[in-house]
């Protein structure tokens, strides 16, 4: 028998109450993400910041002003799940590690995004960082060869690095990403949201 697909709002009310990870996270479990039915634009990222997790909003700090500037969006398109779901690949803050921020918890993606993508059907799917690409498209051996193949297919799928700071040598090392690929993302980005 085919499993009934769960409501959208009775996901949306699970996954903000979910503690799967509660014993292994460093503050209390706060899951941020977005989801709305006809997103158009879904971003899948890393993990919410100590920033985000004190504010309960997903890119607040430096990185997401670098996000929404590369895929020249403002803030309230940004944050409207209707425009843009944000599904992180870990909901909550996973604290510290080696001096940055942890990885996000293994235990996340595989409880929620299944039954998440079975209701977004968004005309764009933005891979950001190294922990979104392995997981959705591990066939890639580098962010770089990710980013490079996902941009020469067409087809939606879209892997750029994480906007963070500590990607800025990556970004010095390969100026055809701001100079080539961010114009033709922000060209789909602006074409997904006026349709």
């Amino acid at each position: 028998m085919e499993k009934k697909l769960e409501d959208l709002d009775d996901l949306l009310e699970k996954a903000r109450n979910c503690t799967v990870c509660a014993r292994d996270l460093p503050h209390l479990p706060n899951p941020i993400f977005s989801a709305a039915k006809f997103s158009k634009v879904l971003i899948i990222g890393q993990a919410p910041g100590l920033k985000a997790h004190e504010s309960g909003i997903a890119f607040n700090d430096a990185s997401g002003d670098r996000l929404r500037g590369w895929l020249s969006v403002s803030k309230p398109t940004f944050y409207n799940p209707k425009c843009i779901s944000i599904l992180p690949m870990g909901f909550c803050f996973p604290g510290y590690k080696n001096g940055a921020d942890a990885p996000p918890r293994k235990e996340c993606a595989p409880t929620w995004h299944d039954a998440f993508l079975l209701h977004l059907k968004p005309q764009i799917t933005l891979y950001v960082g190294r922990y979104a690409q392995q997981y959705y498209l591990p066939e890639y051996k580098s962010l770089t060869a990710a980013v490079n193949a996902t941009f020469a297919s067409h087809d939606g799928h879209f892997v750029i690095p994480h906007p963070s700071g500590r990607n800025n040598r990556w970004l010095a090392k390969h100026p055809w990403f701001e100079a080539e690929s961010l114009p033709l993302l922000q060209n789909h980005i602006s074409n997904a949201l006026e349709n």
